[in-house]
């Protein structure tokens, strides 16, 4: 038996110990008066986004990084500083209120990160990868005071396996950031320097979970499924991380727990695996296929992944009136949707938790949509799951950079192009295909956007057709709003607020890519409580809803003289625009839900009538 006074020095002992990290948790709050939602509140720096961040392709074993990191914020060029600023929690932007900084960092200066990590006991003889969900621009990243990479780009995941640079248990993690938001040419969708208008407050660094994960040194990198319905076939395409000549890719697909196939191939080729009686993927019936898949090396299986998938097509066919229709499983269906930015009032870029960033797609279906376009922002994996799991179509931006051309949108353009630099254009190309590839495999997306209302738009008809050759499986609306060319599958018309057809292309879909914007200004709910806009103001719910009412029933009319998709500005308010569905803080539904819902699948059968 220990006696008391010995337990009672064990316990101070212990108190001590945890000092620190209660010190710092207890101090930690959501910084700034402005508004936020009430995810903010439940906020557990011990538990920042635990869930698993990618489960399209997921592994048993990871460790997530997500916490209180120390931060500094530098002149440009200058060595780590040897003192932090204080703490901020990753991964939430600095300039954001959940950073707990909410500070400007701007082009000429670096933003400096440090945390401290322990690779588990269990984790020995595998290798080790470091995981970034998403870093904003350019990243640099130190493990024990050695150099291991870098990567540029603010919209896909990377990661760098750190096993040589790791001397024992634990690890010293450093990253710089620089980015130059609108000062720079690079995708930065709607960040500005300047806030105003319909342009947004800058987002500086890591925005999504950075996480370790172990993996024998041969692994699965990546899968590329493409679904052929008209063949009953999957098409798989496995890539391998330091495969070798006998190595065997087993994939076992099962409808929920029970075994549909079992197909095996040499590691270097790819798969076309049947799927009988198959089960179509759409919004109204999102069924997916379960999927494991293992990596077999001189007999044993040395890595294992669980994924997903979903039989579903997306296309275009001349209807009966010789209107071109998108079709999904080969039939005419009208695709409507809010223009979704994915902004938050307390984390910018990323959602206060997973449940926050399942609920906007949650609240669209409940409004009755079948569509998403999400607006020159890419999201975390988990966002995109979602979207396959409870059926949403997704019409999928490229985040504009550089300049802004003149802008033609009501006739075909006939001006002279952006020109950008060789260095502007070389991170064009080099981030839309990272943000394919990242993305490829997710059934929701239907539609690749490559510019929007000729935002840094340039050598249009050379990038919309190395997209479709790219990928032929989806459409391609190769300039939303304009500027118009005649190349890809949609010609994409912006009007406000009311809907309005003032081209039309007899040869591609016809779509209204933008419309609405209805604004509401709801007291007690506004990011700025002056100088809030939308495309037209009203004064309450009512008088808001019946205008949507009234713009959906001249929409009905334009459908059935060609338009065959609408996107509505938009799901929620966002900084000083005060359009949305739903206010910034997510508090207020603005209009009458059953309403909405009901105008909304009048809407969508109209193509079928």
């Amino acid at each position: 038996m220990i006696p008391q006074t010995h337990l009672k020095l064990l316990r101070t002992f212990v108190a001590l110990l945890l000092i620190p990290l209660t010190f710092s948790a207890q101090n930690y709050k959501p910084v700034g008066d402005k508004i936020k939602t009430k995810w903010a509140e439940q906020i557990d720096v011990n538990a920042v986004l635990p869930e698993y961040p990618r489960p399209i392709l997921k592994r048993e074993q990871w460790k997530n990084l997500n916490g209180l990191w120390d931060y500094a914020i530098e002149e440009v060029g200058k060595s780590k500083p040897s003192k932090a600023d204080g703490k901020i929690l990753v991964p939430f932007a600095v300039e954001s209120s959940l950073s707990g900084v909410q500070k400007r960092v701007g082009k000429e200066h670096e933003l400096w990160y440090e945390t401290t990590f322990v690779v588990p006991e269990d984790w020995n003889g595998k290798q080790v990868l470091l995981h970034f969900g998403a870093v904003d621009w350019k990243t640099e990243i130190w493990i024990n005071d050695i150099k291991v990479g870098s990567h540029t780009g603010g919209y896909t995941p990377f990661s760098f396996n750190i096993t040589p640079f790791l001397t024992d248990s634990k690890g010293t993690l450093v990253v710089k950031v620089w980015d130059p938001t609108s000062e720079g040419p690079q995708p930065r969708g709607k960040q500005v320097k300047n806030p105003e208008g319909i342009w947004y407050t800058p987002v500086t660094g890591i925005w999504q979970t950075v996480w370790l994960e172990p993996v024998h040194k041969k692994h699965i990198k990546d899968l590329r499924t493409t679904p052929e319905i008209d063949n009953q076939l999957l098409k798989l395409d496995p890539i391998i991380e330091n495969a070798t000549y006998g190595d065997i890719v087993e994939v076992i697909v099962k409808d929920g727990d029970k075994v549909l196939s079992v197909t095996k191939a040499s590691a270097t080729e790819a798969l076309e695996i049947p799927i009988s009686n198959q089960k179509l993927w759409s919004p109204e019936s999102p069924f997916l296929y379960n999927m494991t898949v293992k990596l077999i090396s001189d007999g044993a299986t040395v890595d294992q992944v669980e994924s997903y998938f979903a039989m579903r097509k997306i296309s275009k066919k001349r209807d009966q009136h010789g209107i071109v229709r998108m079709q999904l499983n080969n039939k005419d269906y009208f695709q409507l949707g809010p223009l979704d930015q994915g902004w938050w009032p307390d984390g910018l870029y990323t959602a206060p938790s997973d449940q926050a960033l399942k609920y906007d797609i949650e609240k669209t279906k409940e409004l009755g949509f079948n569509t998403i376009r999400k607006h020159v922002k890419v999201e975390p994996a988990r966002w995109y799951t979602h979207c396959d799991e409870l059926g949403i179509l997704v019409w999928q931006d490229m985040p504009n950079g550089d300049a802004a051309p003149i802008w033609q949108n009501t006739t075909y353009f006939d001006g002279n192009e952006l020109q950008r630099s060789a260095e502007s254009e070389e991170i064009y190309r080099k981030e839309w295909k990272e943000i394919m590839d990242y993305l490829y495999s997710y059934p929701s997306i239907v539609v690749w956007v490559p510019f929007n209302e000729a935002w840094g738009q340039f050598k249009t008809v050379e990038i919309t057709q190395w997209t479709q050759s790219y990928d032929p499986s989806r459409l391609i609306n190769s300039a939303s709003g304009g500027n118009h060319f005649q190349t890809g599958d949609i010609l994409d018309l912006h009007n406000y607020p009311d809907p309005e057809m003032y081209l039309y292309d007899a040869n591609r879909v016809n779509v209204l890519g933008e419309y609405g914007g209805i604004g509401l200004p709801v007291e007690g709910h506004l990011w700025k409580t002056d100088n809030n806009w939308g495309y037209v103001k009203f004064k309450n719910s009512k008088q808001t809803t019946d205008q949507y009412t009234a713009y959906a029933k001249e929409l009905m009319e334009l459908i059935k003289s060609g338009f065959s998709a609408a996107i509505y500005t938009q799901t929620t308010d966002v900084e000083g625009e005060v359009n949305g569905f739903m206010t910034y803080d997510r508090k207020v539904d603005k209009m009458d839900i059953e309403k909405v819902r009901s105008i909304n699948q009048e809407v969508i059968n109209t193509i079928h009538q």
